[in-house]
């Protein structure tokens, strides 16, 4: 079992910066694959950003030089920068955890059905 608690949603202007963290408690060895999610309304949920148990990184294009991922050295705290945000980053973000054993290319960091665990989420909203 993994347990996950988003902090650091809000409200910001377009070209604001916000920063989000995740903290991991419970098996986070064995879950060390972790991941940032995003669902806006009327949306499906989708990959933002997504960090490996070797600490390769995967970006949604769409974040792409705006976001940032990465987790402390103990692998229990899991970060998003995210710099020059726009309208459309306005979403619900969730962190979630995978085993390794489920993700088996940097591309399968962002497909949601890989994760088993999700936090509860983190309400970004941004305006122009």
């Amino acid at each position: 079992q993994v347990q996950l608690v988003e902090s650091g949603g809000g409200s910001v202007q377009a070209g604001g910066s916000l920063r989000l963290s995740c903290a991991a408690s419970g098996d986070t060895h064995s879950h060390n694959c972790m991941g940032w999610f995003r669902r806006a309304p009327g949306n499906e949920r989708e990959g933002v950003a997504g960090i490996d148990s070797d600490g390769n990184t995967n970006y949604a294009n769409s974040v792409k030089g705006r976001f940032t991922v990465s987790k402390d050295n103990a692998g229990i705290t899991l970060y998003l920068q995210m710099n020059n945000l726009k309208p459309e980053d306005t979403a619900i973000y969730y962190c979630a955890a995978a085993t390794p054993l489920r993700i088996t290319t940097i591309q399968d960091l962002g497909v949601p059905g890989l994760f088993g665990y999700w936090g509860q989420g983190a309400q970004v909203t941004v305006s122009s």
